[in-house]
């Protein structure tokens, strides 16, 4: 099993570029893998606290690669490094997606290139924020 959560304590600074937070343990080989819309779906469960948009829609995720074994990496931003949730969010994103069945063993890395702006939107996201 992995360790459930590796960034390391707030110390008031953002975390650095390439810190992974890791959640889940195998999956079971006679459990059919998740899909990828289900993956995606467990995403959109997390907010950003101080955004009524998920995380997903924000344009946070910025890769995401499932595995045939069941195992998924993420590749994540947040609005700024200096964002007070720099070092839950990922950890909430790692969990979340793992607790979907046929999901085994989850790493969100955090990267802060490109830097994310408002582009990297959904419009769903745009809409309910009332940005066009």
């Amino acid at each position: 099993m992995m360790p459930p959560y590796d960034m390391p304590a707030d110390d008031g600074e953002p975390p650095k570029e390439g810190t992974t937070v890791t959640a889940g343990a195998p999956k079971d080989p006679n459990v059919p893998s998740a899909t990828e819309e289900s993956v995606i779906e467990a995403m959109r469960s997390v907010y950003d606290p101080e955004i009524p948009v998920n995380i997903y829609d924000l344009g946070l995720i910025y890769d995401m690669k499932t595995r045939t074994n069941g195992n998924v990496d993420i590749t994540m931003t947040l609005t700024a490094p200096a964002c007070p949730v720099a070092g839950s969010l990922p950890k909430e994103v790692a969990e979340a997606v793992a607790r979907v069945d046929g999901v085994g063993e989850v790493a969100v890395t955090l990267t802060w290139d490109p830097p994310w702006t408002q582009a990297n939107m959904s419009e769903v996201a745009k809409v309910a924020l009332d940005m066009f």
